[in-house]
């Protein structure tokens, strides 16, 4: 029959010890007559009833006022062990007694379950004593810490000297850790083996609720200590985002402490102290655990629920990673059906943040097109909206994996014209298929592209929208190369965009010094009037002037496409009007003729001074290598 069954099947009593007092042995007149099997058995019987007997009696806490102060496994643990051995002894013989058919079987099993009855009654009180004694060495980070270290203590001891000397600081530690690791694994053993045999008693009951009081208070308080606390929807909204934001990075460094030492310490305890029982430990750590790790992974859920901001989406990011990159070990702690709520919250979190980081890109890419700002930026300089938003795009960046998860099921209407507008791809089965992820950032900067777009046409000098364009493009290339973008766009995005940069450039190049390079005949070696001469001169002169002016107080910003530009027109312009110079200065002879007031040199000065933001301007005095020049820096005009 059933261990835990036998409890049911025995008398009830007011009092162990009076059951005892009433128990005497039947007279052989009483007895049927003992076969040889039958007398064998009864004295085993007897043998196990007198031996429990003598050792439950001394340790009879209502009986003994030592008993009642004294710990057992305290006082002497070989004597606990002989404790539980004789108790195990008498719980065969009452299983043996119920099986007999006997006529004086029942008065030896009350007799035994009065003395069982004080027996658990012992160990439960011994149970309780050694949880409560050792909650140092019973606290989860003790617990988890003793288990990495035992699975990597036989790698370290490679670390020491051929001589196997130890620093004497180092050693005494060694020392320490190895007897608070002794002590650890003593109480673990006692607790389990008091739990087994109470559990094979028919007492499981009374063994798992004691456990569950005394350890569910260390989580609750771990749980505490951690920062963690309930927190209601409307007190999330509620609160500032600084409040909040300190919530989330406390929740961020809680979440490995939990799931590192915390749960995976108490997992660790409770499968060792009810190894003998897969059903009780796995209800009895989901008991002890649900209420801390509900309060753990529902959090995100409320953060996810609360108000959409932009700021949120990083810590947003971080706890989603968080989870995902722990979900093996959640999954291995809460393994069983009894913490199904657990891992089920841990999903439903994630999936909720997950839902709140698509809705705030979505929102990132109706804020770029509804941005309203009409202003041209000054100088066809990088926009405030550029800006922004590819700082916003390189930070997402950095969460690749975490995006390309929770991106997986994004699938724009038209993929395949997307991935050949974004990234030149045919649609040939042998070209590679973008991911949805970079599909995503893909379009969010064509967004971007197309609003800056717009924002050119603003400008009346058709000339500075080609310089707008090619800078706020080379910027956003120059972010996408330096960042994760890159990983996620790929080499042929970067190269067909930089293209587009070098055609805006070459645009505003020829709008902005086309008047300039008009001004100096087709061929810059043919012999001339001194009249057309002196006329090329004056419409190079004015022309120069005018488009130094105004481009000076144009910028480009990166340093590259700044000097691609300069030295695009340096090339044709200093190249170009050097040839007319040189010829023109030959045919007139050595007189210098007062129309002519640039020298190559001179043009040359002068572009280099252009395309730089006034924040420039400090290193370009002191790292000019023409600097010392006077004509330099001075206005472009008459001699």
């Amino acid at each position: 029959m059933p261990r835990k069954g036998m409890r049911s099947l025995l008398f009830q009593f007011s009092s162990p010890s009076n059951s005892i007092s009433r128990y005497s042995i039947s007279s052989p007149s009483r007895s049927p007559a003992l076969t040889p099997r039958r007398s064998f058995n009864d004295a085993m019987i007897e043998q196990s009833i007198e031996s429990a007997a003598a050792i439950v009696m001394k340790w009879n806490p209502d009986s003994s006022t030592y008993a009642k102060v004294t710990s057992m496994f305290y006082e002497d643990r070989n004597e606990a062990m002989q404790f539980i051995k004789r108790v195990n002894d008498l719980q065969k013989a009452m299983h043996l007694m119920v099986s007999e058919d006997s006529g004086f079987a029942s008065d030896r099993l009350v007799y035994a379950q009065g003395l069982m009855e004080i027996a658990m009654k012992r160990l439960q009180k011994e149970f309780y004593q050694i949880l409560s004694m050792n909650r140092a060495h019973l606290d989860p980070e003790s617990v988890s810490a003793r288990s990495s270290r035992c699975s990597t203590r036989s790698s370290t001891s490679a670390d020491f000297d051929d001589d196997g000397t130890l620093d004497d600081e180092v050693q005494v530690v060694g020392d320490s850790i190895a007897e608070v690791e002794q002590v650890s694994s003593i109480v673990m053993e006692d607790l389990r083996t008091i739990a087994e045999c109470m559990i094979s008693s028919g007492y499981a009951k009374e063994c798992v609720n004691m456990y569950k009081v005394i350890r569910k208070s260390i989580i609750d308080e771990g749980v505490y200590r951690l920062g963690l606390e309930k927190l209601s929807p409307s007190r999330i909204n509620k609160m500032d985002w600084e409040v909040l934001d300190l919530k989330i990075k406390n929740w961020l460094d809680a979440i490995k402490l939990a799931i590192r030492t915390l749960f995976v310490g108490e997992r660790i305890l409770c499968d060792n102290v009810f190894s003998s029982s897969e059903s009780i430990r796995e209800s009895c750590f989901a008991d002890i655990s649900r209420e801390g790790a509900l309060l753990l992974f529902g959090f995100p859920e409320l953060v996810a629920k609360s108000k959409k901001s932009p700021e949120k989406m990083f810590r947003v990011l971080d706890m989603y990673s968080s989870i995902a990159e722990n979900w093996p070990e959640i999954e291995s702690i809460f393994s069983s059906e009894s913490s199904s709520v657990v891992r089920s919250q841990a999903l439903t979190s994630l999936a909720k943040l997950g839902e709140l980081v698509r809705a705030i890109v979505m929102d990132l890419e109706f804020s770029i097109q509804k941005n309203s700002s009409k202003s041209p930026v000054a100088g066809g300089g990088v926009h405030s909206l550029t800006l922004l938003s590819m700082n916003y795009l390189t930070f997402l960046a950095d969460y690749g994996n975490v995006l390309t998860d929770i991106f997986a099921d994004w699938i724009p209407q038209d993929k395949s014209s997307l991935e050949q507008i974004f990234f030149g791809s045919s649609d040939s089965d042998d070209s590679p298929t973008a991911s949805a992820i970079s599909l995503r950032m893909g379009w969010l900067i064509l967004v971007l592209l197309c609003k800056l777009d717009s924002k050119a046409k603003r400008y009346k000098d058709v000339s500075l929208s080609y310089l707008f364009l090619a800078n706020n493009l080379q910027h956003i290339v120059s972010k996408v190369r330096s960042s994760n973008l890159h990983y996620l766009l790929g080499d042929e995005w970067i190269a067909k965009h930089e293209a587009k940069v070098r055609q805006f450039a070459a645009k505003y190049e020829a709008l902005a010094w086309g008047r300039v390079f008009d001004s100096l005949p087709e061929n810059p070696t043919e012999k001339f009037s001194q009249e057309e001469v002196k006329e090329i001169f004056r419409n190079f002169n004015m022309a120069f002037q005018e488009t130094h002016r105004k481009q000076k107080s144009c910028f480009i910003p990166d340093p590259k496409l700044r000097d691609e530009v300069k030295l695009s027109i340096g090339r044709k312009l200093v190249s170009f009007y050097g040839e007319f110079y040189r010829a023109q200065k030959a045919y007139a002879g050595a007189n210098e003729k007062p129309y002519i007031r640039f020298s190559p040199e001179d043009i040359g000065n002068y572009l280099s001074d252009l395309y730089f933001e006034p924040s420039d301007w400090a290193s370009v005095s002191t790292s000019s290598p023409s600097s010392t020049s006077s004509s330099h820096r001075r206005e472009p005009g008459p001699r």
